[in-house]
């Protein structure tokens, strides 16, 4: 059976809090055909375990993800998050379906091994890095004409649950269904010079020398990192865009391969 060619969307936890109005979002979301939405939940978690009265531990930008905090993804990114965006897409005439990466072991995952940042040895806890992808169940869903909306867990051979940070999961799924298309939905809308002008269009080579002059850096220095691993897996387009700017990308930054590699792009 031919499965459709889906846009792979990952929309960020920031876009997510109650006082944001998403209904363009979802409206866009609709016109674009076949799509599987990946969705964060860091800003709601660090909300979550400030109302339990704990402290979550954020190194270097990456949650480390300890017994309580796993507890909290469980609840608030596949309970409360998934079934919000779940309504929110039907509402809007989306039919959305709302799945765990753990579901029919869409993603697999081994535990995350300690890392060395600035001296110190951090164990995340229940951070899984990504082992293999298993599309089959997305996959069927766009067939059948749903849209996907996947929390971003993973279990591992014994059947330990892990957090796996969202934007990683987008980028592994989009080269796992054969998404054309990846878009990285911020606040930031775009990557920004160091005059703070919008940047049209990044190559691997031009984010290199980007990131040693330093104006890419911090966030969206992780979020073209992960643009970049989604072109090695062969993802031809990857869009930095607003929430409001999905459909046109007239305001967004397009990151695609070296012009001697590329493919027909999106």
């Amino acid at each position: 059976m031919k499965h459709p060619v889906p846009v792979v969307v990952k929309v960020g936890g920031a876009l997510l809090g109650e006082s944001v109005d998403r209904r363009a979002f979802w409206s866009q979301i609709a016109a674009l055909g076949p799509a599987v939405v990946v969705h964060g939940g860091g800003p709601q978690l660090t909300a979550m375990a400030e109302r339990l009265g704990y402290s979550p531990r954020v190194v270097q930008g990456r949650r480390v993800t300890g017994p309580h905090d796993l507890d909290m993804v469980r609840w608030v990114l596949r309970g409360e998050l998934s079934t919000l965006l779940v309504t929110e897409a039907l509402t809007a005439g989306v039919r959305a379906v709302g799945v765990s990466a753990v579901d029919a072991d869409m993603v697999r995952v081994t535990r995350r091994p300690p890392w060395n940042m600035d001296g110190e040895t951090v164990d995340f806890g229940f951070v899984g890095d990504i082992e293999r992808v298993s599309p089959g169940l997305a996959l069927d869903l766009l067939t059948a004409g749903y849209t996907p909306i996947v929390t971003p867990m993973g279990r591992d051979a014994d059947g330990q649950i892990y957090n796996v940070n969202a934007d990683t999961v987008a980028a592994a799924l989009a080269g796992a269904v054969g998404a054309g298309v990846l878009l990285l939905v911020t606040e930031a809308a775009a990557v920004r010079d160091v005059h703070g002008e919008r940047v049209t269009e990044l190559t691997p080579a031009s984010i290199e020398r980007a990131k040693t002059d330093g104006w890419i850096a911090g966030g969206m220095r992780v979020k073209v990192d992960v643009a970049l691993g989604a072109l090695a897996a062969g993802t031809q387009t990857v869009w930095i865009c607003g929430p409001d700017d999905i459909a046109s990308r007239q305001r967004a930054t397009r990151i695609v391969p070296e012009p001697d590699n590329r493919a027909t792009n999106s």
